[in-house]
């Protein structure tokens, strides 16, 4: 019943050493590209990864998005039934496939053999497929944090391997949600969809602007911009009204083709900051010497929290259904 009620909601929505001043400073449009990171992933609390996947499609052909970009883990694949046809899916929608590792480790946490033994078990499922891209993102965002030598390792090596640090700028932690729902749904609350809803759509749109508010403080203009984004059921529910949203408050959805064509980019292998994980907004920000904080403040999952408690859970003495 849950899930049909989510569905038809679904539905019903979906109707509804770097100079500090880059050359450009007067770009007159906020750009940004959707991407989406751990595919597969594990199943949410509404939708089967078929129906996941067939929602993300199509909330994304309603909103006319022409390319978003999928951060694929082939090590889990075996462990998804149906994941290799989901994925050929969006290729087929015109979306595009990179390297997030074959099975997600973090780089502070491994060691730099291990951890490229990891990428390149990755790099040779996704060798020849359709639609992919010569990007690979690290996951959790860690370029080996206070280890300087891990991240200028990695530099070396994705440099060897023709890759480019397929990096974020925009970041509004939407796994958090994605895990809020579920331990919700487990512990069988009530959930307002409609206030979840406005919840994820508002804190994308606000990440976005924050994080374009820094970026325009660090370098004098607003970068194209990448969005990190889960292959989540809130995804699937959401993706359209969040791009309306964007659209809304004057943003350009573009293909990470283009975002990753920016002049922007080229901080990515050469950003030089005391801890090597984020946005690349945050680390640019970082290096060019922004006062903190540098970050959305919805990242802080203590005030994430916060905001979904009080504003998505009914409380208990509320019948109204």
């Amino acid at each position: 019943m849950i899930r049909l009620l989510v569905i038809a909601l679904s539905l019903a929505f979906a109707s509804l050493g770097v100079s500090a001043k880059p050359e450009d400073t007067a770009q007159p449009i906020k750009r940004i590209a959707l991407s989406f990171d751990d595919v597969p992933r594990r199943e949410g609390a509404y939708f089967t990864s078929d129906e996941r996947t067939l929602l993300i499609i199509e909330g994304l052909r309603k909103a006319r998005v022409e390319q978003a970009a999928f951060f694929l883990n082939p090590g889990l694949i075996a462990k998804r039934p149906g994941a290799e046809k989901r994925i050929a899916a969006y290729v087929a929608a015109g979306h595009v496939i990179a390297n997030h590792t074959n099975t997600h480790p973090g780089l502070s946490n491994t060691s730099v053999e291990d951890f490229l033994a990891d990428l390149d078990a990755a790099a040779e499922w996704l060798e020849g497929r359709d639609g992919l891209r010569p990007w690979f993102r690290f996951p959790f965002l860690d370029e080996g944090r206070r280890d300087a030598q891990k991240r200028d390792a990695l530099r070396v090596a994705l440099a060897e391997r023709g890759l480019i640090n397929a990096y974020a700028t925009v970041d509004a932690s939407d796994w958090f949600y994605e895990n809020a729902v579920a331990e919700a749904e487990r512990a069988n609350a009530q959930i307002n969809l409609a206030a979840l809803r406005e919840l994820y759509i508002k804190v994308h749109v606000d990440a976005a602007e924050a994080y374009d508010a820094i970026a325009r403080e660090a370098i004098g203009r607003s970068p194209a911009h990448v969005m990190l984004l889960h292959e989540t059921d809130l995804a699937a529910l959401f993706i359209g009204d969040l791009v309306r949203a964007l659209e809304t408050k004057g943003w350009t959805i573009i293909t990470n083709d283009e975002a990753y064509d920016d002049p922007f980019a080229r901080y990515a292998a050469t950003y030089d900051t005391p801890s090597a994980q984020g946005t690349l907004t945050e680390q640019v920000a970082w290096q060019m010497g922004v006062s903190a904080p540098r970050w959305y403040e919805g990242n802080n999952t203590r005030i994430a929290s916060e905001w979904f408690r009080t504003r998505v859970l009914r409380d208990t003495k509320d019948t109204d259904k």
